[in-house]
């Protein structure tokens, strides 16, 4: 047996749904805690992650909030003549 549970009329659950990211934010995603004194109301970046599960498990054992950060920048993009302004993820360097 595989583990599955079995749910209404015996059919397996399905796994809950993962937060879906776009491809173009992947390789710049950056995962902090907050730094001390801050709070949800007015939060300031501290203590930088290397990565989401490090971030959830430190946020989890101190009882603090995890951010996640994207760097953008406003490029101009033409579409049949018509420019539009669109946003561009910013590489991590």
């Amino acid at each position: 047996m595989e583990g599955k549970t079995a749910g209404v009329g015996g059919e397996p659950e399905a796994a809950p749904a993962r937060h879906k990211k776009r491809a173009s934010e992947d390789g710049n995603l950056r995962y902090f805690l907050p730094r001390t004194g801050s709070s949800p109301a007015k939060p300031e970046l501290g203590q930088e992650m290397a990565s989401e599960g490090e971030a959830l498990i430190e946020a989890f054992k101190s009882g603090q909030p995890s951010y996640t950060l994207t760097a953008w920048k406003a490029v101009p993009e033409v579409n049949g003549g018509n420019p539009v302004i669109v946003r561009q993820a910013i590489a991590r360097t």
